[in-house]
């Protein structure tokens, strides 16, 4: 099934039809809404960070300093990670791996080169790791969420075909026909906003550092387990879907983790990062 045969999309239970653009060109160079909407929730996490990060104890130079180093990290492993699954179409040409302009990325890899990055940004930060984890974590929602529309501009990430309300039609321009799938772009999309808003609210009673990084692990993975299992283009490991098996994982272990912290052994919210940022500045006030 080939994304570039589609054309018009239509939600008929919304009374919506449109055809999208994939791209435009400006001055012989050729962009991508994709890369746009992804570009927009980046920017858009890292406005949220400073406006926030006082709250975590982090300061806004750290946060544009953890930008730089946490991203290339990022894009780097979401390609790796796609390309790993499939490495039947890599293995035999791998410049291929680097020409990332021709699609294949996974938000699961970049989640992990983010973490990845994030550690090696507080090692030599000297910071919390589970504040940034906590501050980082609402700003995935905001990317994810956003995010998600690159892939209803380039007719990808949908589901099975269904006919419920919210089904998705796509009109095949080599035969006439549409046929309608879930929309699993829209449904993750507003999984990830709602989960955005929980958190963004639970953010400010927080008890210890990660969490919030937990929540967003337990929160992302529940609704990826479900919606990742209707898609059509997922990611295999034998018969097993990659992405759905790590989703699963992960949000039982953030859960049993939240319980742990929760139950069993409460942090000494004394030892937070905000509150270490908090006594730095009354010092640095009084001389």
């Amino acid at each position: 099934m080939n994304p570039s045969d589609f054309t018009t999309i239509s939600f008929p239970g919304l009374g919506i039809e449109i055809n999208p653009v994939r791209g435009f060109d400006i001055f012989g160079l050729n962009i991508q809404l994709y890369g746009i909407m992804i570009t927009l929730g980046l920017i858009l996490a890292f406005l949220y960070g400073t406006r926030r990060g006082k709250q975590f104890g982090i300061k806004n130079d750290d946060i544009i300093d953890g930008v730089l180093c946490i991203v290339p990290f990022a894009v780097l492993c979401t390609r790796l990670y796609y390309c790993a699954f499939q490495w039947d179409s890599y293995k035999d040409n791998l410049i291929r791996i680097l020409y990332i302009w021709e699609g294949g990325l996974a938000i699961y890899g970049g989640v992990i080169g983010a973490a990845i990055g994030i550690v090696v940004f507080c090692k030599v930060k000297k910071l919390r790791i589970g504040a940034v984890l906590d501050l980082t974590s609402l700003g995935f929602l905001i990317g994810q969420s956003l995010g998600r529309w690159g892939n209803f501009f380039n007719r990808e990430a949908f589901g099975a075909e269904t006919d419920s309300f919210l089904r998705m039609g796509l009109l095949n321009a080599k035969t006439g026909v549409t046929t309608f799938y879930h929309p699993t772009f829209l449904y993750e999309s507003l999984w990830n906003a709602v989960g955005f808003v929980l958190l963004h609210y639970m953010s400010k009673h927080r008890k210890y550092d990660g969490q919030i990084a937990l929540m967003y692990v337990a929160w992302y993975g529940l609704g990826r387990t479900f919606i990742e299992g209707l898609r059509l283009d997922s990611l295999y490991w034998g018969k097993f879907r990659v992405s759905q098996m790590l989703a699963a994982i992960s949000c039982f272990i953030a859960v049993a983790c939240l319980m742990y912290f929760h139950f069993i052994k409460q942090p000494d919210p004394s030892k937070m990062q905000v509150r270490i940022y908090e006594a730095q500045q009354k010092e640095n006030e009084n001389g």
